[in-house]
Order: C-alpha cells, then structure tokens, then sequence
C-alpha cells in the first residue's frame, strides 16, 4: 500500500506541483503588489484579485476543454455540438437558482442527471453514424438547443437574445465578494476531474477508447461492444462539461447564447489543438495560451485582434501540429539528448601537464 502511494505521487508529482503553485499564486502576486496575506484573504488586493478572476475563467475553459479532450483525442469522436454540454449546464443553473430558487446542492444533482441524459442523447445515434455523419449530427442537435434559448417563447426563462442576467449567486461563493475562495473551488474541481481522466484514460475501459480511436473495426473484431465505451466517454465527458457551465453561470454576470453556438465548439477544439489532441494535460495548457493570447491581443490590439489571432492559430497548425504537450511528449528524448552533448561541449577539459581527476572506486 505504501509503495501505491509513492508511485501515485510520483506519477502525479508535476501536477500536484503546479497545483500547490497556482494556490499560492494570488498571495505572491499579493506580495509584490504591497498587500499581505490577510488582505489577499479578505479580496482586498487590486492586482490580486484580478490574477484571480483570470484564473477562474483559465480554469473554467480548461475544464471544459478537458472534456472535449475526452472524446476527440482520446476516443476519436468528432462532435460539432459539445458546446451544448456547457451550456445546458450554464442555463440550468442559472434558471435553478434565479426562477425555481433551489439551493446549490439542489442545483448541482440536477446538471448531474441534465448531463446523463444529453450524453444518451447523443449516444442514441452512435450505432448508427460514425466519422463526419456523427459531427453533423450533434451539430443539428445543439443547433436546435441554441435555437430555443435565443426564442422569444422562453425568453422569461433563458433571457433571449440578449443573454439570462440577475443570477442570484449564493453568499459563500459569490465571486464578487469571495473570489478567491471561487479561485479555490474552480482550481481544485479542475484537477480533481484531471486526476479522473488520467485514471480513466490509464483504464482498460480508456484503454479500449483509444483503440477505437486507432481502429474501430478491429476492436470490434477482438470482441468489444464499442458502443458502451463511447457511451461511457460521452457521459463522462458531458458530466465534465456541464459542471464548467455551473462554474461559468455562477462566475460571469450574464449567461449569453453565444456559449450555445458553434463558434464555442471551435473555441475547444482550439484549445485541444495548441495544447495537443489526446494528451489531456495539452488542455489545461491550451486554455491558459488562448486566454492569455485573447487577453493580451484585446488590450494592445483592440479590434484587429482577431485577425492576428486567427493568424496564431494558422501558425500553429502549420508549424506545431501536435499542439504544445504534444510536441514536448515526442522531441523530449531527443531534446535532452541534445542538451546533454551541448553540456559535454563546453566541459573544461584539463590542459596538458595536469593531473586529471580520479574516480573514486
């Protein structure tokens, strides 16, 4: 059991590293901006509690991205719908919390069961359509969604066009008065659901994904029903993905029917594509690239930002196709090879004449 345990933190030791990191991160920024600790832990810090907020929207896309990881990278599954996951999480919550007036808790058992039965949803179909014909599929379907939100028939309910607003967020999470707790609660949802993929992509049910991914036919050919793995990936995914549209419903003042389109599909399939398809860790790392980029652009940039965006992700497709983690996870042998012969180059060799050190036996 102890030798378990060990190994698990030796495997998990970089992201517990990170994750001990971020956690300190708004009091380090505390620090250099003149506040203390405390007043970091009281929201007081300007500098700080902006890190935060960043932080929080980081957190929220890579969540979401992760799912999305899920079933493209790992399973081979193609959907042009998986925005609809997020924001049925999104719309739930906030119609749950400002129309019904459930508790969180109430809230948070029925995105579960919403989650469940949009992932047999799209499951119905996987029988029956593969490839190209399922994205076009889940395309319809969320294509259909987005069209009831924006409808002026449920528009008391999800706010139309112009998006649900007047959430009532509960006191001991709002971010406007407890941000840095919201910090916390998003960071670690983040790599709790993390730490789940890679159990369930070490798995023999992962294991079975990703040979679907590489031939289905075959793994059909040594026995296995595909259909539940694929079943079990989009559940798991869509779970994920809800639960970031709680997170993004109780942190952002409007829900707007833009997280329902398609361009918010292609949002996550950027990201999985800078930070590398397949590799779960090239999500995290993706989301936190393409907020940055859009933060930075937008500020010094202003309206052309998009374009020189669009630019950025043509450049990384072109030049880096296997995304950031990607490419580390296939040069890295090859690079550290490198380095080491660049070390040995610049060894101070002993000059003639001169004793040269023993090794010691």
């Amino acid at each position: 059991m102890l030798k378990t345990r060990i190994s698990f933190f030796r495997e998990q030791r970089n992201p517990i590293i990170l994750l001990l990191i971020t956690l300190a991160l708004p009091f380090i920024i505390g620090i250099f901006e003149g506040s203390s600790p405390l007043m970091v832990w009281a929201n007081q810090g300007s500098i700080s509690k902006f890190i935060e907020g960043l932080g929080i929207e980081i957190f929220i896309l890579a969540l979401y991205a992760l799912s999305f990881d899920l079933i493209f990278g790992v399973t081979g599954l193609l959907s042009f719908g998986h925005a609809m996951f997020f924001a049925v999480g999104a719309y739930l919550t906030g119609i749950a919390l400002k129309t019904l007036g459930l508790p969180l808790y109430a809230v948070i058992g029925l995105v579960f069961v919403a989650a469940i039965v949009q992932a047999v949803l799209f499951g119905l179909v996987l029988p029956r359509v593969k490839g190209i014909t399922f994205a076009l599929v889940t395309l319809g379907m969320a294509s259909v969604f987005h069209i009831v939100v924006m409808s002026s028939d449920v528009a008391n309910y999800t706010g139309g066009d112009v998006g649900l607003q007047g959430v009532v967020v509960p006191a001991f999470i709002n971010p406007a008065i407890e941000r840095l707790r919201f910090y916390f609660i998003a960071l670690i949802i983040l790599f709790l659901a993390y730490w789940l993929y890679k159990v369930f992509v070490s798995s023999p049910t992962g294991r079975v994904c990703v040979a679907i991914r590489e031939n289905e036919d075959r793994a059909k050919m040594l026995g296995y029903n595909t259909f539940k793995f694929k079943l079990a990936a989009l559940m798991l995914a869509s779970i994920t993905a809800a639960f970031a549209g709680t997170l993004h419903a109780l942190y952002q003042p409007v829900i707007s029917p833009t997280i329902a389109d398609l361009g918010f599909t292609v949002t996550a399939l950027l990201i999985v594509l800078i930070g590398g398809v397949g590799t779960l860790s090239g999500a995290v790392i993706g989301a936190l690239v393409y907020r940055l980029l859009d933060f930075v652009l937008r500020r010094y940039i202003g309206a052309s930002a998009s374009l020189v965006t669009g630019a950025i992700y043509v450049a990384f497709v072109l030049f880096i196709p296997y995304g950031i983690m990607g490419t580390w996870q296939l040069k890295k042998w090859a690079w550290k090879e490198g380095i080491q012969r660049l070390l040995r180059l610049f060894q101070v060799k002993p000059e003639e004449g001169e004793p040269k050190p023993q090794q010691s036996k």
